[in-house]
């Protein structure tokens, strides 16, 4: 299975995820007297267009390469990511909004059996992050890391609610407005998350220079290729999946030109061997007379 597709499969897992929870979260806020369980539920019916926004970037990334798009169609990744940080942005202000409201309005207190539902709902996203941050390692997508960061930043809102309706219900009159005030301090943690996320696609678009170890594993694969004397400078830019290489490669300065394309080409296609994330590969040939 390609990373393309792995990464749409796992794109499907969380959208189906999102909708089932959010129809939960929703349910139980309203019959549950719990406005820190209907905030929760609202961010995961963002997470859900969220997801269908990353589900249509990388379905739209795989296209190949083309006259107007010679590096392919990967930058749309990071744009998409931005929409998805949008989508948190308003969850976040609109939560924040309403609670402040209901903190200033009499309140009931949550039912007790709200912290059971709660409680499976934090075990399941944690579990969802995990499976989704893995496969966005594994396929070097963005747009997944940042679909990852929507099931952390849901299963921390919701150990907030938890907290909230605990001391609401332990605790009794009085401090009914501590479920809002846990939706509260959840609508400040989903801006930070959000902030998370969009500072590395921001990177991404304006080819930050973050590769660092990639570049040493090039440079380490180079010398295996006989004829290979060093390299010079090494420049990287990510789009979507793959990562984008120029290399000035150093040779004999005394072989022939026709020698010097030859090898160029011999590193291009190892380095693609070795390295499957690389997507296209300029070598530069440098002359060593020394």
């Amino acid at each position: 299975m390609s990373k393309e597709q792995i990464a749409i499969k796992t794109t499907y897992f969380s959208i189906v995820g999102n909708f089932i929870l959010a129809l939960i979260k929703g349910l139980a806020g309203f019959f549950g007297n719990s406005y820190a369980l209907i905030a929760d539920a609202i961010e995961s019916t963002t997470d859900v267009f969220a997801s269908l926004f990353v589900l249509f970037g990388l379905k739209y990334a795989k296209r190949p390469a083309d006259k107007n798009h010679p590096y392919g169609h990967g930058k749309i990744e990071p744009l998409i990511t931005f929409i998805v940080v949008a989508f948190l942005v308003a969850s976040a202000i609109l939560i924040a909004v309403e609670s402040i409201h209901n903190i200033r309005s009499p309140q009931e207190a949550p039912e007790t059996w709200t912290l059971f539902v709660l409680g499976v709902i934090i075990l399941w996203k944690e579990f969802s992050y995990q499976i989704v941050m893995k496969k966005s390692i594994e396929t070097n997508s963005s747009s997944l890391k940042a679909d990852a960061w929507h099931h952390r930043s849901d299963a921390i809102t919701s150990v907030a609610a938890f907290i909230g309706i605990s001391i609401a219900v332990f605790f009794g009159e009085g401090y009914e407005v501590a479920d809002d005030w846990a939706a509260l301090f959840a609508s400040g943690f989903i801006l930070y998350n959000s902030y998370k996320i969009f500072r590395p696609a921001l990177g991404e678009v304006m080819d930050e220079h973050v590769y660092d170890d990639l570049i040493e594993e090039i440079r380490k694969e180079s010398l295996q290729v006989d004829g290979i004397l060093g390299t010079e400078k090494c420049f990287i830019r990510k789009a979507g999946m793959q990562y984008h290489v120029e290399l000035h490669a150093i040779v004999d300065g005394y072989i022939s030109v026709t020698e010097g394309h030859s090898l160029a080409h011999k590193l291009k296609d190892y380095l693609k061997k070795e390295i499957p994330s690389l997507g296209q590969i300029l070598i530069h040939i440098e002359p060593n007379k020394k």
